[in-house]
């Protein structure tokens, strides 16, 4: 449509609406055409469409959505003679490639086929088609009924509105990964929550050097709002962190007695995917630090409602009870018949140490008194060592220093040579003569034995040769 030329609302009667300005306007297909030097704005499906100046009117072509519907845009030609195989379109001054005339003509070609296609469609089947409801723009007018004419494209291809009740809204993502230096058990732990927790992210080892606050960093890279980080230390001691990122709070806890899966081999199963429920201990609604603690786990430990990995069902439960000042944790599977319980695995217990204000930092809010460090329990098994080492020398020099007491020199008892009786002394009678020799008596049979065994060495030495 050239500048100036009469409106293309006015071509047909199916056209809907009539273009507010000059060079922009809907054909009787509800498609909007703009002159590339156009500005202004239409309207398709109570939709205002804006056009800002001939750059933008020229590359606007495709599908759009806007109020629950689809429009169509099409770029106009540019009718002031250009040429599809030249290098210049009159009247504007611009020059075009070779190659961009051939692209612009497999764009139409493509654009032409799209239309044809559209309107066959459409006279084959107009009525059968149903029309799907859906909402309209906040600032479109109403349209009833009679106001839509018969064979109006644009009016039957609607988009239903979202089922609120299968809307995935709660969007809790947690980041699970740890620091470099774990053991095996712990990276199977790790992989094991990894399995129970659907809406859990991967990533890689953190190096020692860095400081936590960078996990917050991560996590907004990983678009994740809470976090579980294992840190290991001295290749023996196992830690914890539960947080909030980026406000906070956060926790520390020390693990201990970490059993996984594949180490306990319990008789429970569960589906893969499938939301938990949460069970607590009494006390966490007892204490204000466990009060806080439980609406961690709650926002960490559970499946949000129709997340797109996660299974609609509910076949196990993660139990959280507090003995001994600690946090043992269970995952139990609901079996259906009795509602009974089987373990299914992994098992550790978390000894609280702080817990901070920020996320991985901040103002301590709560510090566990009966808390002792790894390092210190070593320490203290070590003086326990000593101790019975040295209560074990202790006691061999008190029993040395006995013996040496019972000792005691006593004094002669006159009464005690009474029942001794004297012995007859013997003369001493010394010997002047040497003793004569006995005679050597020969063995008669030794001859015979020496002969005989000399013959059978003769007779040997002949059978052989």
């Amino acid at each position: 449509m050239a500048a100036g030329a009469a409106p293309l609302a006015a071509a047909g009667p199916g056209a809907r609406r009539p273009y507010l300005n000059e060079g922009v306007g809907l054909d009787a297909f509800g498609v909007l055409h703009c002159h590339p030097e156009a500005i202004g704005r239409g309207e398709a499906g109570g939709v205002v469409l804006e056009v800002h100046g001939p750059e933008e009117a020229g590359e606007v072509a495709g599908v759009v959505q806007a109020g629950g519907q689809h429009i169509r845009l099409a770029a106009a030609r540019r009718l002031r003679g250009e040429r599809h195989g030249g290098h210049t379109a009159s009247g504007t001054g611009r020059k075009f490639s070779r190659a961009g005339g051939r692209k612009r003509k497999r764009r139409r070609a493509r654009r032409g086929a799209h239309k044809m296609a559209v309107a066959k469609r459409k006279r084959e089947a107009p009525a059968v088609r149903p029309t799907k409801r859906a909402k309209r723009a906040p600032g479109a007018a109403q349209a009833g009924p009679e106001a839509c004419p018969e064979g109006a494209g644009p009016e039957e291809y609607r988009i239903p509105p979202p089922v609120s009740q299968g809307k995935w809204k709660n969007k809790e993502r947690v980041l699970i990964f740890s620091s470099r230096g774990i053991n095996f058990r712990t990276r199977h732990l790790m992989q094991d929550l990894r399995t129970l927790m659907p809406h859990s992210k991967a990533d890689t080892k953190m190096d020692r050097k860095d400081q936590l606050f960078v996990i917050n960093e991560v996590c907004e890279m990983k678009n994740c709002n809470k976090c579980i980080f294992f840190e290991a230390k001295k290749k023996q001691d196992l830690y914890m962190w539960l947080s909030n990122t980026p406000q906070g709070p956060s926790a520390k806890f020390l693990v201990q007695n970490v059993h996984t899966l594949a180490e306990l081999k319990m008789t429970g199963n569960c589906l893969r995917g499938s939301r938990p429920l949460l069970s607590f201990d009494p006390t966490f609604d007892k204490e204000p630090h466990y009060a806080l603690l439980k609406e961690l786990f709650i926002q960490i430990f559970s499946t949000p409602q129709y997340h797109p990995k996660s299974q609609p069902f509910v076949d196990h439960v993660f139990t959280f009870t507090v003995t001994d000042e600690r946090i043992w944790f269970r995952n139990y599977q609901i079996i259906e018949e009795d509602a009974s319980l089987v373990e299914i695995g992994p098992r550790f217990v978390l000894n609280l140490i702080k817990i901070f204000q920020g996320s991985f930092g901040g103002p301590t809010l709560y510090e566990n008194p009966h808390y002792r460090s790894p390092n210190m329990h070593r320490r203290l098994l070590r003086l326990s060592v000593a101790a019975k080492f040295r209560e074990k020398q202790q006691v061999k020099e008190v029993q040395k220093i006995k013996k040496k007491g019972s000792k005691m020199l006593m004094e002669e008892d006159p009464t005690e040579v009474v029942f001794e009786t004297p012995v007859e002394e013997k003369p001493v009678e010394i010997q002047l003569v040497k003793p004569e020799s006995k005679p050597i008596v020969k063995d008669k049979k030794k001859p015979r034995k020496i002969q005989r065994k000399k013959q059978k060495k003769l007779f040997r030495t002949e059978t052989s040769a």
